[in-house]
This record gives structure tokens, C-alpha cells and sequence, in this order.
């Protein structure tokens, strides 16, 4: 089964959140957000291009327009490739674990996986960051001292999500904790 819901990010911008039933144990959220505008692409572009046929007529030095394309051409590839996040995905199965994938602009995907038996809790967390954002992250377990936590992953870094969407996966990964921590207690 699969659903798609619109939510908002913490500055208002659209994000759309797709959830996939695949078992009553396995789930997976896919926040998309919006793919990067010709029309601001266009404006920075043309006001670097512009900045520097400036700098040209003043100079009278033709290395600085084709500097200027270069780098306009390297900054959009390396925002392409390294920063702009167009899809992050949370898959959770409760017998193997939490997969956590983030797909760039240019393609590049980047995913991590933690293993369920690492796994303490999902969390909504709360930070001030000049006002008070929400995000879901995970708890691992502490190997050496079972009730501590040794590390914080949080999750959706890019889309940033208000609490209205983090709540929907909250829930969801919670059913399917308590789903895991049944299986594992009874014999």
C-alpha cells in the first residue's frame, strides 16, 4: 500500500511525503523535495555572468569572463553533486534494520544502514536554532552500558520537516519497534 501526503519544511517551502506498506514490519517514508528552480538558477547565473562582463569592460581582460563561466559551470556542478538533496528515504524492517538513503541532484545517492539489534529508539528531538525546530533522529544502544545512548543519528537532515510530518513517520516507526520488541520477547 502506498500513500503520498503534503507537508511543509520549517521555512514553509513543500515537501511531499510518500509512505510505503510493505508488511506490517516493514515500512518506508520517502520526503521529496521540490527539484531546484530554472528561475533562480537563471538569475544567479546571469548576475555572476553580469558581474563579470563588468569587471571586463572596466579591465579590458578577456580571462575574466572565461573565469567567470568556469566558475559559475564548477559551483553548479559541485551544488549539483554535493549539496542539493532532491529525496531522502527511511526504510525500516523490523528483523534487519534502518536503512537511511539520500539521493542528490546529479544522481549520487548516499546510504547508510544501522543495524536493528543497535538501535535503542526513534525520537522526535527538539533544538533551538534561532527558533524551535523538531527532528526525528535515532538512538543507538551503548555497547558497553545497556541503558546509554551512544550516538544520536538524526534523520531528514536536508528537508528539514515540521512536526506535523515527523509525528506521521514517528508513529510508524514506533508500531514497528513494538512489532520487534514482541517478536524478540516472546520464545
Amino acid at each position: 500500500m502506498e500513500d503520498e501526503q503534503s507537508f511543509s519544511d520549517i521555512c514553509g517551502g513543500r515537501l511531499a511525503l510518500q509512505r510505503r506498506y510493505y508488511s506490517p514490519s516493514c515500512r518506508e517514508f520517502c520526503l521529496s523535495c521540490p527539484r531546484l528552480s530554472l528561475r533562480s538558477l537563471t538569475a544567479v547565473t546571469c548576475t555572476v555572468w553580469l558581474a563579470a562582463y563588468g569587471l571586463f569592460t572596466l579591465c579590458e581582460n578577456s580571462m575574466i569572463l572565461s573565469a567567470a563561466i568556469f566558475i559559475t559551470l564548477l559551483g553548479l556542478l559541485g551544488y549539483l553533486h554535493f549539496v542539493k538533496i532532491d529525496q531522502e528515504t527511511l526504510l525500516i524492517i523490523d528483523s534487519l534494520g534502518i536503512q537511511m538513503t539520500s539521493s542528490y541532484a546529479s544522481g549520487k545517492e548516499s546510504t547508510t544502514f544501522i543495524e536493528m539489534g543497535k538501535v535503542k529508539d526513534v525520537v522526535i528531538n527538539e533544538a533551538i536554532y534561532m527558533k524551535v525546530i523538531y527532528y526525528l533522529c535515532i538512538l543507538l544502544k551503548d555497547p558497553v552500558e545497556p541503558h546509554g545512548i551512544s550516538q544520536v543519528v538524526p534523520v531528514f537532515q536536508s528537508a528539514k520537516p515540521r512536526l506535523d510530518c515527523l509525528i506521521e513517520v514517528y508513529r510508524s516507526c514506533q508500531e514497528i519497534l513494538a512489532h520487534q520488541k514482541a517478536a524478540s520477547a516472546s520464545p
